[in-house]
């Protein structure tokens, strides 16, 4: 039997100095999300497409960022499960958004492309073959509704 976590967040959105009240479209698309327990909001906006400010991150970054982090961390428990020592993990991801003529809008696929440098060649075929392990254990991926796909590469540290 599992266990549950909760977890909270607020959103805060107000009329900004300079919008028009007259234009209901004019309206501002930046907001801040508080996430409980933590330090810090964050000042998110809309994307760039959809009127948003280009200088902060907004909900599909968020998204994309939770998908790649969550598989780093997956990624780095299956590999100190099998002692595979990991020196440094780097993910270029990627998420393609089609949005329809009605305004409505989807994730299609997001594509994962993390490069892992290990320190054992003999553990290179192992790590390589853990990014589907830990894809089946992401809380996130296990979320999602679209394909993920994995494009790996492991690398063995020239120094040891």
């Amino acid at each position: 039997m599992g266990f549950n976590h909760t977890f909270k967040t607020q959103v805060n959105w107000e009329v900004k100095a300079g919008d028009s009240t007259k234009n209901p479209r004019s309206f501002s698309r930046s907001h801040t999300v508080h996430i409980a327990g933590k330090k810090q909001g964050l000042e998110v906006s809309a994307a760039k497409p959809f009127r948003g400010d280009e200088g902060l991150h907004n909900p599909e970054d968020l998204l994309l960022s939770a998908l790649a982090s969550c598989h780093m961390m997956s990624y780095l428990y299956v590999c100190s499960q099998h002692n595979i020592e990991v020196l440094s993990y780097t993910d270029q991801a990627e998420g393609i958004l089609e949005v329809q003529s009605t305004g409505s809008g989807s994730f299609t696929k997001v594509i994962l492309n993390p490069v892992v440098t290990i320190k054992s060649e003999a553990q290179k075929e192992l790590a390589l073959s853990l990014h589907d392990k830990a894809n089946q254990l992401c809380f996130i991926a296990n979320s999602c509704n679209f394909p993920i796909s994995h494009h790996a590469q492991v690398n063995v540290s020239k120094t040891t």
